[in-house]
């Protein structure tokens, strides 16, 4: 009765594997070899090697689909930006596409949190954390005045160039020299004297 009965998963499975939709095994070109996912104790559960893209804090819970839509397991793209580019185009707090954000997510955020970015702004931008600006601040906006482009920035809001007439005469030798945050920046980009 059971001499000759194929040791092959797929003879017996063959219409599980054609029947599964998540993910969809035979449209995917999954093996027909189902040992090399799944367990003799238990179809559910099945476990691969995803270490080239750890499914770890965010990547967790999703089903397969949500990253690899249509079935398409083969080429799906580990850049963040190409799965959150509408997160970065659209987010607000800042605005990371005026300000000029990388759009590779990892350089200030972590897999495990969306919050709590983190990035080297001494390193990408101005020195805010060490130098002459270091503690001179509480806020983003107390030097970006403009939530929704943190490109635009103001050097006047701290320093005491209030009087115009003032620092207009002490730059009177400088070429080039306007009234402006940008000016400012362009001549002093360390934020030293």
């Amino acid at each position: 009765m059971f001499e000759g009965t194929s040791t092959v998963c797929y003879a017996c499975h063959q219409q599980d594997y054609e029947g599964t939709t998540e993910p969809d095994h035979a449209g995917a070109g999954f093996p027909t070899d189902c040992s090399q996912c799944h367990t003799i104790a238990a179809w559910e559960g099945a476990s691969f090697d995803h270490s080239f893209f750890p499914l770890t804090g965010g990547h967790d819970g999703p089903t397969c689909s949500v990253c690899h839509a249509g079935g398409v397991f083969d080429g799906t793209s580990t850049v963040c930006y190409a799965c959150h580019q509408q997160d970065y185009e659209g987010t607000t707090d800042p605005n990371h596409a005026a300000a000029g954000f990388p759009t590779d997510c990892s350089q200030c955020h972590s897999i495990t949190t969306w919050d709590d970015a983190d990035f080297d702004h001494d390193g990408m931008y101005f020195p805010i954390y060490s130098g002459s600006h270091r503690d001179k601040w509480d806020a983003c906006s107390d030097c970006h005045i403009d939530a929704n482009d943190y490109s635009n920035f103001s050097c006047l809001g701290c320093h005491p160039h209030s009087d115009r007439e003032k620092t207009d005469n002490d730059h009177d030798e400088e070429p080039g020299y306007s009234y402006d945050s940008f000016a400012c920046y362009g001549c002093h980009p360390t934020g030293d004297d």
